[in-house]
């Protein structure tokens, strides 16, 4: 989908997507399919800067993610919401870096140590 048709979508379609392309995104990084994790990645980017351009209201809709069964999808809200929501989002991050042996749990520690070294730009 190209960025113009992003920009046709509610807000709330856009964070349907979020959570369904955010879950399989994780599961194919667990699961070792880099090129498949890549094509959805871009996608995922494109509607976190769509959320970023429609304001702070919108930006919040993805909290309601913040508690989805699919540790991906905690992640890429988390990583995101450090910028407007900081505390929540710390606490997210700090669960899933308990996850042992986990490619999602990992990136969720470094992310929590960037973030507090003051060197993770969540504006991506």
């Amino acid at each position: 989908m190209k960025k113009a048709q992003w920009k046709t979508l509610s807000t709330e379609r856009l964070v349907e997507e979020f959570g369904t392309l955010s879950a399989e995104h994780g599961r194919d990084i667990e699961g070792a399919k880099p090129k498949a994790a890549n094509r959805k990645f871009d996608v995922l980017v494109a509607i976190r800067r769509e959320l970023r351009e429609r304001g702070p209201e919108a930006q919040r809709q993805l909290l309601k993610l913040m508690d989805s069964p699919e540790p991906g999808t905690r992640y890429w809200v988390a990583s995101y919401a450090l910028e407007f929501a900081p505390s929540e989002a710390e606490l997210v991050l700090a669960e899933l870096a308990k996850i042992p042996r986990s490619f999602v749990g990992f990136t969720a520690e470094l992310t929590l140590q960037q973030w507090k070294a003051g060197t993770f730009n969540p504006a991506l």
